[in-house]
């Protein structure tokens, strides 16, 4: 009947993954007739790309368009420069070039080998030259002219392994500038006709954008037919079209000189922005789907801070570097400690529930050995009356059952053979006694036994989850997304489903094993003899197979992980798979991952059914010899007795057989107890809440003063330092922009003050040491504005407020004030509408809108700004830093950009560089000196820009002295 269950449920679980299998494979795939037809010079012409009428969105339930009536035609070896504001359909427009976004009207004709790079770029885990190469042959003379024109020289020089490197995966090891480069070295290098670049200068400051775009575009792909979508509109001048979209309509195309006469707004685009850093607009990628949005970039690990840009040039480097070694999943080895069990248990209930249950399994196992001991007794009883008194048998019964007692005939029975008579009516409600409260009882030990294994479940479950949010940084960066994705699915699922059965059957065929033998005992103690040889084979057997399966169990463990982060991988970046037809690639590593712990969990079913396979011969083995003991004993033996030992035998060995297989499973299921155990041990940041005695008042901070003293900043004990001796001053309400090289240590800072890494030295706010508060008490008083906002999956309400702390006036006075409460108004449920996954129903100046409410709501003394602006167009970036001046002007603000102009009216300006402070003052004293680096970076915007920014620093500086808010230092 058990195994009847068994095939009835693992039908139903087949059934339900197959139907699961099904779906996505009866989805209708992308448009693959129209790629095919891309190289078709006879359709084609000499036209290199040909839009006509398209009109597309993203589903058929979205109710505006992505794209309306577009009609472009871009020729051979053109530059072409698509512009405009967010939500303009710029990404959607290189999407359905790609043939990731359907047309409902119009075609597209495409004519040569495509290339892409996308606006969120997109790494797996594995080395710098793998991402690059993606799966390419090596050219070496291409690939360092590729290196060098996408300005990867100098950071593959700095990196430990130089290009062999490992990323981790999504490239959480390097800095946004570098994967950003990275990304579009991989477009660069791989041979094509058309390059798609959607927007691929973000992330990276003046020195290094300017030199992408006249090295890399303009220089390497000179030749090449190339769309650009960007808002640095400096370079516009040197572009051969320009498209300007808005609305998912193109308003005007032509030359610059062809647009800027013709009396658009595009003259006063060009006009708000100063310099030539860039900005990103992923409207249309964060559309795709939900598993399509990469993960915001969180401030994590770097390997090594970037070295200074006049650090030297060495191309030995690149290929004398040694093998990099990628941080491999930990796997235990030996026997499963007791520890493992007892935190299981102890995790499943307290001593007396446990002990209750310990009670129930031997009290029902006592009633059941009880139950067939009695059986034997009642079929003794009855033959040997039969035996010793045929003719008047029946008359003893009947008396017996008459009158309550025997006669003197039952009197020769207890003195030969039975201690005890009684008739045959209390014979049968004995066993009924014994029967049902053997049922009763196994109900509640079931019952108890469900309970413990669903609290241990639960409770491991939420330790392994509380302890992982409570993670440190460097955690997840030495652990990605498969390893962690694998503990939570495949490792909680043994534990819910196949390690409560190994263990059920083990108490259970234990007791029942330890009750046969008793009963078999007093049956026929020489019986004892092959039962406890039997069982030592039995014990060496299991021995010998536990020795080799636990270590294939937990080798199937770590096998199963990279499944499931190259499966996580390959859904984040489909789109650059697809641009470069590499499915067969990332299918053959799949299959690879696959094959590997296909391979290992074979090998666990295997040497499984060979452990039950020699079980079965000793089985049989015993049987034989038990069932032929009696042959040589003759007829001095009770049937009864005999078939108590037959029966009782072959159980015993059935169950010696499952007993065994079911310890073994148990144990090694147990591993996967022992791998979520791993994960609640995990190093964990430092309290959340402060100790009464250092707990700051409720007003903290009032002023907003940054002190730090004698600062270092490393993200693990055996890392370098990449912030190093940092001392500066912050006075109350100043506005500080910090600025640097790609990878000079400026979001490192961010990690500094909400403590997210190893923090060394002093970091001092309003006069209390950061260190001595709890985390809670520090980070809800700073706010952050990211680079790449992030929407959790929710309402709208829930985004802005997430612990319900004020009320709905003050969210609504927030959204009127980043110009959002107009859309939120038009949505359904109002500030109970639903937030897609990654905020993927807004678009990405709409979800940086958001964040800057969710500061404005807080109103903090402090607040942090990471390239708020370096993602939205010119517009959304004025109106972000109005904004910002208006409602924090008596908050301190520390501003990480790469767009100068909405520094160089700062109070003072932070210059980094590899990790340690080169200069700090208020720009307009920096820009005087001629040979410091603020001075080289203004510069190299070009001669108009650097004026204008010159002029905005000096205006700051006297606007400054006028008001008396800043000192000159004399």
């Amino acid at each position: 009947m058990k195994k009847k269950n068994t095939q009835v449920a693992n039908r139903s679980k087949a059934d339900k993954a197959s139907n699961g299998v099904r779906k996505p494979i009866i989805i209708n795939d992308n448009d693959e007739s129209s790629l095919n037809d891309q190289n078709d010079p006879e359709q084609l012409g000499d036209l290199g790309i040909v839009v006509s009428n398209a009109t597309a969105k993203w589903t058929d339930a979205q109710t505006e368009n992505s794209l309306e009536n577009i009609n472009l035609t871009v020729k051979p070896g053109r530059l072409v420069a698509v512009i405009g504001p967010v939500g303009a359909g710029k990404s959607s427009l290189l999407h359905a070039i790609l043939r990731e976004l359907p047309l409902s009207e119009g075609n597209i004709s495409v004519r040569g080998v495509v290339s892409y790079a996308s606006q969120e770029p997109w790494l797996f885990a594995g080395s710098v030259q793998q991402n690059i190469l993606f799966g390419l042959p090596m050219d070496k003379e291409r690939y360092k002219k590729v290196i060098k024109v996408c300005a990867l020289k100098t950071d593959f020089e700095q990196f430990p392994y130089g290009d062999r490197t490992i990323v981790g995966e999504r490239g959480v090891s390097l800095s946004g500038g570098q994967r950003a480069r990275i990304n579009l070295a991989r477009a660069i290098y791989k041979p094509a006709d058309i390059y798609l670049l959607d927007d691929p200068l973000s992330a990276v400051d003046t020195h290094v954008g300017k030199h992408l775009f006249e090295i890399c575009i303009k220089g390497y792909l000179k030749e090449k037919t190339c769309i650009l979508i960007t808002h640095q509109l400096q370079y516009l001048t040197k572009v051969d079209r320009i498209v300007l979209m808005e609305n998912a309509n193109i308003l005007a195309e032509g030359s610059y000189q062809e647009l800027q006469a013709s009396g658009l707004d595009f003259t006063k685009l060009l006009g708000s922005l100063v310099e030539t850093t860039v900005v990103s607009d992923n409207e249309s990628s964060s559309k795709l789907t939900s598993t399509q949005t990469l993960s915001p970039r969180t401030i994590l690990s770097r390997q090594v801070s970037t070295q200074s840009v006049a650090s030297s040039n060495d191309e030995s480097k690149l290929e004398t570097q040694e093998e990099p070694i990628e941080v491999a999943e930990t796997r235990s080895s030996g026997n499963i400690s007791l520890t493992v069990y007892s935190s299981y248990f102890s995790a499943g209930g307290n001593v007396c529930k446990i002990s209750f249950l310990l009670f129930m399994c031997v009290f029902t196992q006592a009633l059941a050995s009880g139950g067939d001991y009695w059986i034997t007794y009642w079929v003794n009883l009855e033959e040997f009356i039969f035996r010793n008194s045929s003719s008047v048998n029946d008359s003893i019964l009947t008396s017996s059952d008459n009158n309550g007692t025997t006669s003197s005939t039952t009197s020769v029975i207890s003195d030969k053979l039975l201690w005890w008579t009684i008739s045959r009516q209390a014979c049968v409600i004995v066993f009924a006694v014994l029967t049902f409260t053997m049922i009763i009882s196994t109900l509640v030990r079931s019952a108890t036994f469900v309970s413990v294994c669903m609290g241990a479940s639960m409770n491991l479950h939420n330790k392994m989850f509380n302890a992982i949010t409570r993670a440190t940084m460097y955690f997840f960066n030495t652990n990605s997304s498969g390893r962690i994705l694998n503990r939570f699915s495949k490792d909680m699922g043994a534990i819910d489903e196949m390690l409560p059965v190994a263990l059920m059957d083990c108490i259970q065929i234990g007791l029942t094993l330890m009750g046969i033998i008793i009963v078999v005992g007093i049956v026929n103690i020489y019986l004892m003899i092959p039962t406890f040889i039997v069982a030592i084979i039995f014990y060496k057997i299991r021995v010998f197979y536990l020795s080799t399966s636990r270590s294939v169990k937990r080798l199937e463990g770590v096998t199963r992980s990279p499944v499931f982060a190259h499966l996580n991988a390959s859904l984040q970046g489909l789109t650059t798979i697809r641009a470069f037809e590499a499915e067969q690639i990332l299918s053959k590593e799949f299959d690879n991952h696959q094959d590997l712990h296909s391979s290992a969990w074979y090998l666990f079913i295997s040497s499984s059914r060979a452990f039950g396979f020699w079980l079965d011969i000793v089985c049989l083995i015993y049987i034989s010899v038990v069932t032929f003991s009696f042959l040589i004993v003759g007829n001095n033996t009770f049937g009864g007795n005999v078939g108590l030992a037959i029966t009782q035998a072959i159980g015993l060995t059935g169950m010696f057989q499952w007993g065994m297989r079911q310890s073994a499973e148990l144990e090694n299921q147990m591993t996967s107890v022992e791998r979520v155990l791993e994960y609640t041990n995990a190093p964990q940041e430092d309290a959340l809440e402060s100790s009464p005695e250092r707990k700051p008042p409720t007003e903290w901070p009032m002023n907003g003063k940054i002190t730090f003293e004698k600062f270092f900043l490393r993200y693990s004990t055996d890392s370098q330092f990449v912030i190093k001796n940092l001392n500066i001053n912050i006075e109350p309400m100043e506005k500080v922009g910090i600025v640097g090289r790609t990878g000079a240590g400026k979001s490192s800072l961010i990690a500094a003050l909400f403590r997210l890494a190893i923090n060394e030295g002093n970091i001092i706010i309003d006069d209390i040491e950061i260190h001595d508060l709890g985390l809670h008490e520090l980070r809800s008083k700073l706010s952050i504005i990211p680079q790449e906002p992030f929407l959790f999956s929710g309402t709208m309400r829930i985004n802005l407020d997430p612990f319900n702390e004020y009320p709905d006036h003050v969210l609504w006075n927030a959204l009127d004030e980043v110009e959002l409460k107009s859309i939120i108004e038009d949505l359904p449920n109002g500030l109970n509408s639903k937030v897609s996954e990654g905020g993927s129903n807004f678009s990405v100046g709409q979800k940086q809108l958001v964040c800057l409410a969710r500061a404005i709501i807080r109103n903090n003394k402090i607040l942090i700004l990471d390239e708020a602006t370096a993602n939205v167009d010119p517009q959304t970036d004025a109106f972000i830093q109005n904004t910002i001046k208006n409602k924090f002007r008596m908050c301190t603000v520390l501003t990480i950009a790469h767009r100068l102009n909405t520094v160089m009216d700062s109070d003072k300006v932070l210059v980094m560089d590899a990790g340690t402070m080169v200069e700090f003052d208020h720009p307009y004293n920096l820009l005087k000196n001629k040979n410091g680096f603020l001075y080289k970076m203004v510069e190299q915007t070009g001669p108009i820009n650097s004026e204008l920014l010159h002029n905005i620093a000096s205006e700051s500086y006297n606007r400054m002295i006028s008001t008396n808010k800043y000192t000159v230092n004399t």
